[in-house]
């Protein structure tokens, strides 16, 4: 199969390339290499799947909003896995508006482009942020997600209505997958576990927000890759689904801590600060539905990955 990824230099995308390589595929990467965080990390991403995937891997460098640039992209492809866009909830309350022009319209080019070429096959990656403050728990994919409360969330909602109406409108098979707390090698530095690791290592102070209490489902990269993997196989059909991909073990942010803590070898020092706008108290996946469908299973315990992201925190370091 040859497959279109993009966001495919990022933290998940660059894992997902090499596992599609891996596993016989031929893959195009579409990343346009944004200053949202270090670029050069996205560089030894991008080029390690060159080193891995030979001529079965090709790079374009374009952005999301460049349509034609998009459309060449899509030449030869059989299917699509949309991981590109602008992360973060914190972010997206500050710059709303590049959220609402990357996420909305960035994923329409995406679906035109599909029209156009004829590609029937697509894995979205949409957020745990739809559910907003959902009361019920876990997290179920029949839960009313109409209360965002992020710019990023509702963007991520936004993508979910917009592929189902192209797989009506269209016939393309189409799987929404809800990522819950992505971590592992190569996360985002603006990210909780790696900002942890990063500051704890070096002896500074790490801020907590609230009183510890809230929690969240942490998912090791590998486990959502899996996912993603049984996903992009199981859109063989005409047909539109939405699945949980987390690890249904919520822990809380005190714990993380001490897990952190644990993998580094050093104590934390902590400033606490009040919640943040935007920011959702708990996030736990109900895996009812990926498990049946899918297969899905994860299988990665929290001090494990963690443990993992360490390891490869401090390889970059020598």
């Amino acid at each position: 199969m040859h497959v279109l990824v993009t966001g495919a230099a990022g933290f998940i995308g660059s894992h997902l390339c090499e596992h599609l390589l891996r596993n016989g595929h031929t893959v195009t990467g579409l990343d346009n290499f944004n200053g949202f965080y270090d670029p050069g990390q996205k560089e030894r991403n991008a080029l390690a799947i060159a080193q891995l995937g030979g001529d079965r891997f090709a790079l374009v460098r374009a952005d999301l909003r460049d349509l034609p640039a998009v459309q060449a992209a899509m030449a030869g492809v059989d299917a699509v896995v949309h991981l590109a866009a602008m992360a973060g909830v914190q972010p997206s309350i500050r710059e709303p508006l590049v959220y609402e022009d990357v996420n909305i319209r960035g994923t329409l080019h995406v679906l035109e482009a599909m029209r156009v070429a004829g590609v029937r096959r697509l894995v979205f990656a949409s957020s745990s942020s739809v559910y907003g403050n959902a009361v019920r728990v876990p997290f179920a994919e029949d839960e009313p997600v109409d209360r965002p409360i992020s710019p990023y969330a509702a963007t991520k909602k936004a993508g979910e209505l917009l592929c189902h109406t192209w797989h009506h409108l269209h016939d393309i098979s189409l799987i929404c997958l809800r990522f819950f707390t992505v971590y592992g090698p190569r996360q985002r530095p603006d990210l909780a576990i790696a900002k942890f690791i990063r500051m704890i290592d070096a002896g500074q102070p790490i801020v907590l927000y609230g009183d510890g209490g809230s929690s969240r489902d942490y998912t090791f990269v590998l486990d959502t890759v899996d996912g993603i993997a049984r996903a992009l196989e199981a859109t063989t059909e005409p047909g539109y689904a939405i699945y949980n991909i987390g690890n249904s073990a919520p822990i809380s942010l005190r714990e993380l801590v001490a897990h952190v803590e644990a993998a580094v070898g050093k104590p934390a020092q902590i400033a606490w600060q009040a919640m943040q706008p935007g920011d959702v108290d708990r996030t736990w996946a109900d895996l009812t539905r990926a498990r049946a469908a899918l297969g899905y299973a994860p299988h990665t315990p929290i001090a494990a990955g963690i443990a993992a992201q360490v390891a490869w925190f401090r390889n970059q370091q020598a």
